[in-house]
């Protein structure tokens, strides 16, 4: 029993260890520039907050210990007539009142800076982005349970394998076939959602080669924990050797093969396609992938062609029945 009890705490030690489960601390020492930014804020934020929540804890714990019962201080102190100190009052509103103005400036600054549909002007820290060069642009689909990707410049598409050049700026378009999900590789930015029928966008970079985790960040489902993936960061030269791959081994994406691939499964192996049927994506984030199913971009417009068409008869009447002039409304004609 003695053995346990002197065991107990290394053991809690090693059990809180185990599930941290981020031993690389990903989200404060990312490779991409967006996440290190998303990091040093989380660190200053909580920096902040630390210089009121340390002194309280502390403050807590002092005057516990100082004014214990049969304490020597809790007799000679005690002054029961005081009421107010304005040092005390001074000192209580002030420090928190500071600290959350940071806060609040923080966050609205770094809220632009860091929103995910601006486009970027930097690849790191004093790095700015090269004259002429053009965003990769992958377009992004959370299927059950798996992820697909576009890459329309290079007419190819992969299953749960992602791939970028160092240093190039990525446009994501992200959408969803049937069920919300969240697209998440800590590496490179901050999560994002998925939903079917609206596209969200991401703008991010990775600036050191290698292998990455990328997940699903929200539960969707049974294959909810094998919908991961792996996200490449590659030279250019080894970015144009993978597309290649792509184009050599893979077969091509069509509505029909886009119909298979959009059931449900789980753990699904990387895949890759050749070539993509011209406005798939499209079809994809307008619901009508189906032969014969209309798109909702089309239905949408519509829609809108009738509400104006109806918005104008109803004027071109009222303006009408104004115009209208009859004996009844024109007191100069009644004597006729």
């Amino acid at each position: 029993m003695r053995l346990l009890n002197s065991l107990r705490g290394p053991l809690v030690l090693a059990l809180a260890g185990l599930l941290a489960g981020c031993s690389k601390l990903v989200v404060l020492y990312p490779a991409g520039d967006v996440a290190a930014q998303q990091g040093r804020l989380v660190v200053i934020a909580t920096m902040l907050m630390l210089l009121i929540v340390v002194p309280v804890i502390f403050l807590i714990l002092l005057f516990a210990w100082r004014y214990r019962q049969n304490g020597k201080h809790a007799e000679t102190d005690y002054d029961p007539e005081w009421h107010h100190s304005t040092k005390l009052e001074l000192v209580i509103w002030s420090a928190p009142l500071v600290i959350i103005i940071a806060l609040g400036a923080l966050t609205w600054i770094s809220t632009h800076q860091l929103d995910p549909y601006r486009p970027l002007d930097r690849i790191a820290a004093g790095k700015p982005v090269p004259e002429g060069v053009k965003p990769l642009e992958v377009q992004v689909v959370s299927l059950d349970w798996k992820w697909l990707f576009f890459y329309p410049e290079q007419g190819i598409a992969t299953v749960n394998e992602l791939a970028a050049p160092v240093d190039r700026p990525i446009r994501f378009k992200l959408t969803s076939s049937h069920t919300m999900n969240a697209f998440y590789v800590p590496d490179l930015a901050g999560m994002i959602y998925t939903m079917p029928g609206m596209q969200t966008e991401l703008n991010a970079v990775i600036n050191k080669p290698g292998i990455y985790h990328g997940m699903s960040s929200h539960y969707s489902g049974a294959g909810f924990s094998g919908m991961t993936f792996k996200f490449h960061g590659l030279s250019d030269g080894d970015f144009d050797k993978w597309v290649a791959k792509a184009k050599a081994e893979g077969q091509p994406l069509t509505r029909a093969s886009y119909g298979e691939l959009a059931k449900p499964s789980e753990r699904n192996p990387v895949a890759r396609f050749s070539s993509v049927e011209d406005g798939l994506y499209q079809r994809v984030l307008n619901l009508c992938v189906e032969e014969g199913k209309p798109c909702m971009h089309e239905t949408m417009a519509k829609d809108a062609q009738r509400n104006r068409a109806h918005a104008s008869a109803q004027k071109l009447a009222a303006a009408s029945e104004d115009a209208l002039c009859t004996a009844a409304t024109r007191p100069d004609l009644q004597e006729f």
